[in-house]
């Protein structure tokens, strides 16, 4: 009882401090970002809600980590903090899920201040094309110079697109030097809240079933946390595992595969059903396969033993 009560406050501690830290890096990012962007109308981290479901799957999947990564180091045994982690991880996620999605008032405290307007020849930059303003970047449609790779520079006094219509001045910051891996996982994390919102939108049946697979697909790899006797290595190798299963659940995600493996399905599965039936699925084969290696590991030891007691005796 001791190491359970152990488990659930490290898990309540480590959600809490992920979420607020998050949170309090979202609002400045946005504060950061409501500088770079132009133009002056841009206002990113406005609405605090919406920045908040974004940060949601990052904390769950952080707090499982650590939390596996604790009750390996701490020698909890594996059924009780498999069984007390998804049922820790379904209670904060649902619940945080639910709050967020009623809390309609919640918007940023301190709105980001206006953007100082940018002097002509302001330079935007952003994969190798780059935008020279003519004028005050205060004037959105103003003339402008373009430069693309392997073209010669092109100037436009009036930008225009498609049947004369004219082009705004896009969002672009000053540059965008965020490595791909970075950027993937953002990408990857930004997907996942939105599938996650979705589903609590539409059906409380698929948000349910959606959650609940995830997090018992990610409780499932507590083996990880024992491959090695070093912690460290075997958080670094949980972290990637992680990662991998974020990559998979984009992928399944996306409604050509949904449709994909439902046709090699026999019986019929509602499309918003297949993503859990898969996670479920290869979380109860890594649970079984834990459990049966971790009493074949005791059967060892207490052979082993056994073994050495009767070689003493003779």
């Amino acid at each position: 009882m001791k190491s359970l009560a152990k488990l659930i406050l490290f898990f309540s501690l480590c959600f809490i401090i992920i979420f607020s830290l998050a949170i309090l890096f979202g609002l400045l990012s946005s504060w950061i970002d409501a500088v770079r962007i132009i133009p002056l109308g841009a206002r990113p981290g406005e609405d605090a809600a919406e920045a908040v479901w974004k940060i949601l799957p990052i904390v769950i999947h952080l707090s499982i980590l650590l939390t596996l990564s604790y009750s390996s180091r701490r020698k909890i045994p594996v059924p009780l903090s498999i069984v007390c982690i998804i049922v820790l991880g379904c209670v904060f996620a649902i619940g945080g899920s639910i709050g967020l999605s009623r809390t309609s008032a919640l918007q940023a405290a301190i709105k980001p201040a206006p953007s100082v307007p940018g002097d002509p020849g302001l330079i935007l930059s952003r994969s190798d094309n780059i935008i020279v303003l003519l004028k005050d970047s205060s004037v959105i449609r103003g003339p402008r110079v373009v430069s693309i790779p392997g073209q010669p520079l092109i100037y436009q006094e009036e930008p225009l697109g498609p049947y004369n219509t004219i082009l705004n001045l896009p969002d672009l910051p000053f540059s965008d030097d965020t490595p791909w891996f970075i950027r993937s996982m953002e990408i990857d994390f930004n997907l996942s809240a939105g599938e996650i919102q979705n589903r609590l939108e539409e059906n409380l049946i698929s948000f349910f079933t959606y959650v609940f697979s995830l997090i018992l697909l990610l409780a499932s790899l507590r083996f990880l946390m024992d491959l090695s006797q070093w912690p460290l290595a075997n958080l670094f190798l949980g972290a990637l595992v992680f990662r991998s299963i974020l990559a998979l659940e984009t992928f399944l995600n996306a409604r050509e595969i949904n449709a994909l493996i439902g046709s090699f399905i026999k019986i019929k599965v509602p499309p918003m059903l297949i993503t859990p039936l898969v996670f479920s699925t290869i979380g109860v084969l890594v649970i079984i396969y834990t459990l049966l290696a971790h009493i074949a590991r005791r059967l060892g030891s207490r052979s082993h033993d056994s073994g050495s007691e009767r070689s003493m005796d003779e």
